[in-house]
């Protein structure tokens, strides 16, 4: 048994006072002076050590206050009040939620894995990965537990072919083609966002976090330069449709990636042709006709097929459906082929909370990527200042690259337990037997059908006999 993969997080402090999801008003104008005023017995001490940043006009009340509202239940005038932040509410948008940013940034705080006292508040049902629920059948078991020690878990992966069976010659060497994979023991794979104020040294922090998470960090050729140059090992360029193959590409990688193209088949002879060790991934939009693309793909010998949503979990030419629905329907494709054991189905876009990795890979995904979420642990506030040109207001660009491979490490330490904690309710072992495996899991469309199916199509007006 391999050695158990352990990710060993610490606290690391913001750079800039996060924003609260709610602020203390406390009104003077009425105040009894009363001898023993309810501030002085605050148990946390956040009146007297009250101060304001005056880069950021923060008042530290509202960052240190713990919410044990005594201070608001006890004011004989009742003065004292809690109000949720206006500024707070309009952290991100629709989908990056000002509560799924508040979790990251916890995460990339502490390493630990935010826990409610209360329980779910949430819906039971919404859109996208919300529709899915997990089997946790075995959380009964206290052996099932891969966090504490208890019982090993394996979440290890394989990126590459892997061949049905073996073949061996009578002196017990392989017999046949050799085995071309990469492991990794984790089933996340760094990627760079979309938009951000970013620098050489968010790109090397974020380099260094795959280097000691012993993963990888997708790169786009063109940002590849000096400051990852000693990272080849851990760096996943992705190859530019323009570019004839791959040019400045630091030494000891392993893999690279090619988008879609009308002439992707001949990017990827080239580069076989300059290094045959290299394992391709060819990445392909979430869209109409995926999966005749990923049949072709695997018809022409490509081993790692990358399947894109958008950045909201989203299909990107039918914002109907989403992410989940889409892995299910390249998976059960290949399946239906009997090919599906002979690539790696990767999954991208709208990846958000460490739920949603096990749910992926529930649906049919080997391994995913994440993108914002890396993003999201620097601070930033989904604000999308950058896009237009302006000053990020947490100057991500300008936070040194131990710090940002810090904050990343401790994310995906959380997310790592998250995973270990699924898994162990649900009585898995190893995350590769975890891909496609649908029946530890419940679909709010399949059962609203089964159940309601029969009714037919109910519309306004209409009276159920």
């Amino acid at each position: 048994m391999p050695s158990k993969y352990v990710i060993h997080t610490k606290p690391v402090s913001h750079r800039f006072e996060p924003v609260t999801r709610s602020g203390i008003i406390a009104w003077e104008e009425g105040c009894l002076k009363c001898a023993v005023c309810v501030k002085k017995q605050c148990v946390y001490g956040v009146y007297e050590n009250r101060a304001l940043d005056s880069r950021q006009m923060i008042d530290s009340i509202d960052n240190q206050c713990m919410n044990c509202l005594r201070c608001v239940q006890g004011c004989p005038k009742e003065l004292i009040h809690k109000s949720l932040n206006p500024e707070f509410k309009a952290l991100g948008d629709s989908y990056w939620s000002p509560e799924i940013i508040a979790r990251l940034w916890y995460q990339a705080e502490t390493g630990k894995i935010p826990v409610s006292g209360s329980g779910y508040p949430g819906p039971f049902s919404g859109p996208g990965f919300d529709s899915m629920w997990t089997d946790m059948s075995e959380i009964v078991r206290p052996t099932r537990d891969g966090i504490h020690g208890r019982e090993y878990i394996s979440t290890a992966i394989d990126l590459g072919r892997t061949p049905p069976y073996l073949k061996f010659t009578g002196s017990g060497d392989l017999n046949g083609e050799s085995l071309s994979v990469v492991d990794i023991p984790l089933p996340i794979i760094l990627r760079l966002p979309g938009f951000g104020s970013l620098s050489d040294e968010t790109i090397k922090g974020w380099a260094m976090a795959a280097r000691r998470l012993g993963t990888l960090m997708s790169l786009p050729e063109g940002r590849i330069n000096d400051a990852v140059k000693d990272f080849g090992e851990w760096l996943m360029p992705v190859i530019s449709p323009d570019s004839p193959g791959p040019g400045s590409v630091p030494e000891g990688v392993r893999l690279v990636e090619v988008p879609w193209s009308a002439d992707w088949k001949g990017i990827v002879r080239n580069i076989e042709e300059k290094d045959p060790s290299l394992l391709i991934s060819v990445k392909i939009p979430m869209a109409e006709g995926m999966e005749e693309k990923a049949l072709s793909l695997v018809e022409e010998g490509i081993s790692i097929i990358h399947l894109e949503a958008g950045p909201d979990g989203r299909f990107l030419d039918d914002r109907t459906q989403y992410m989940k629905d889409g892995i299910r329907f390249v998976h059960t494709k290949l399946v239906g082929e009997g090919v599906r054991d002979e690539l790696t189905l990767l999954a991208s876009g709208g990846l958000a909370m460490a739920e949603h990795v096990a749910k992926a890979m529930i649906c049919g995904a080997d391994s995913v990527f994440i993108d914002f979420p890396i993003l999201i642990a620097l601070e930033c506030r989904m604000c999308r200042r950058c896009t237009k040109e302006l000053s990020c207001p947490v100057e991500i660009d300008a936070a040194p690259s131990t710090w940002v491979a810090a904050r990343v490490i401790n994310l995906l330490g959380a997310w790592h337990n998250q995973l270990l904690e699924v898994m162990g309710a649900m009585g898995i072992r190893d995350a590769r037997r975890l891909r496609g495996e649908e029946g530890r899991a419940m679909f709010f469309e399949d059962l609203d059908r089964s159940v309601f199916g029969s009714m037919g199509d109910v519309e306004e007006g209409c009276e159920l006999e």
